[in-house]
């Protein structure tokens, strides 16, 4: 708790935090909200489901290059701030769309807007690295899922009343809103010139294709040197299958399985049970982080989360579905807090933005694979089981890659930093 109330003491990451609060909110509810929609108006089908989660994804493999590049080359600040004033003026343009009901217009916009927020990760990220001292990163990872899971809890069930109520416009509008507001809080920080700009100031009259590949092309090798760094972000790969499979599979499953005539009202359930464990997790991976070696909290969630896909894809009461999501959730925060707060103390903040900028671009890629093979693939080809049996399988392939690479290196990476609390953490 000292730990948390020192982070809030913080007046530049306070408005961080809130600047994504609001983000999230109206994105969570707008997300849970457009499922909605096209579940209703394609309820035959489920290819649009899937369609509509490729159009949040799809981006990143046309802008993986230039992300963290900008991240490193211009204003941090200005560009988390210009990226939420951007995407709240495309969502009015969402709208616009909807109410025509012209569904090409409605991919591309999402297709537009998805793009223009995959900047703000890269900015965002070394924000929070520059305002935040080594040791407070892991706490500051706790937090953010703490929040992750409030909106597990409320956002489908805010989503769907706001869809009931006041239909996809209406959560797209509070999705706009959110978007402002976050942008808003986002520019009223005072963060020092050297945390926005710490190579300088480049003109952008000078920034080229050539320069945006060159810088790209650094922070790969710098990746690539960095054993530790590259291990963790060839894990990403497998997270990324992980997330495309998990994006669809539960909603599938209520829908086509246990749950098809009331899987609205059964998925504000699951929801809530894996934002309480995600909730739960995010407070004993918060404890954990100062308590155990980062690595070890890291296995073990791919462990759990390796087993509970077999588990929910042979089970026929949805309470205790409920259950195994609950414990599903608690997994996740182990991984999140100490993969993200160990990369914001081992990597260069010079180098924060490109290396974040590899991050989604790796896992949106094998994401968008597997969302692009369960399109084809389902429900002609692939049981609804088959999908959880591929995040299963990906989950542990997963640990037992950890598992050899990690202590190891770990270990090394100590010996060479000593950092206050990473010895702590990777002893």
């Amino acid at each position: 708790m000292r730990s948390y109330i020192g982070i809030f003491k913080n007046p530049n990451y306070v408005k961080l935090f809130i600047a994504q609060f609001a983000s999230q909110i109206g994105t969570v509810t707008g997300l849970i909200a457009f499922t909605f929609y096209i579940l209703d108006r394609f309820s035959q089908q489920p290819v649009f489901a899937t369609l509509t989660e490729m159009m949040y994804s799809l981006p990143t493999l046309f802008l993986f290059f230039l992300t963290g590049v900008l991240a490193d080359s211009f204003d941090r600040q200005k560009i988390a701030r210009n990226c939420d004033w951007i995407c709240a003026g495309l969502s009015l343009l969402l709208l616009g769309a909807v109410m025509i009901g012209f569904m090409p217009l409605i991919f591309a916009l999402l297709f537009i807007r998805s793009g223009i927020s995959k900047f703000f990760p890269p900015a965002q990220s070394a924000l929070l690295q520059g305002v935040l001292t080594k040791e407070d990163y892991p706490t500051a990872m706790g937090l953010n899922s703490m929040l992750s899971s409030v909106f597990f809890l409320t956002g489908s069930g805010l989503g769907a009343f706001i869809y009931w109520n006041l239909g996809v416009e209406g959560a797209i509008l509070i999705d706009a809103l959110s978007f402002l507001v976050s942008g808003v809080f986002i520019a009223l920080c005072r963060i020092p010139l050297e945390v926005r700009m710490p190579n300088g100031q480049i003109a952008f009259k000078e920034f080229k294709l050539k320069t945006v590949f060159q810088n790209f092309w650094v922070g790969v090798k710098y990746a690539w040197g960095k054993p530790i760094v590259l291990t963790l972000l060839i894990g990403i790969l497998m997270i990324g299958v992980l997330n495309g499979g998990t994006a669809v599979m539960h909603i599938f499953i209520m829908k086509y399985k246990l749950a098809p005539e009331t899987y609205e009202q059964v998925q504000i359930g699951l929801t809530i049970a894996i934002g309480l464990g995600v909730l739960s997790g995010s407070i004993i991976a918060t404890y954990l982080s100062k308590k155990v070696a980062l690595y070890k909290m890291i296995i073990a969630s791919f462990l759990i989360n390796g087993i509970t896909p077999f588990i929910q894809s042979s089970i026929e009461e949805i309470w205790v579905y409920f259950i195994v999501h609950f414990i599903f959730g608690t997994a996740i925060p182990l991984c999140n807090v100490a993969f993200f707060g160990w990369l914001g103390q081992i990597v260069d903040p010079k180098m924060m933005g490109r290396v974040q900028g590899l991050v989604t671009p790796l896992m949106m890629f094998t994401l968008t694979l597997t969302q692009a093979f369960i399109a084809a693939a389902f429900p002609n080809h692939m049981t609804i089981e088959g999908i959880f049996y591929i995040v299963g399988g990906a989950s542990l392939a997963t640990a037992l890659f950890y598992l050899i690479k990690l202590p190891k290196l770990a270990k090394i990476e100590h010996e060479k930093s000593g950092i206050g609390r990473v010895v702590k953490a990777t002893m």
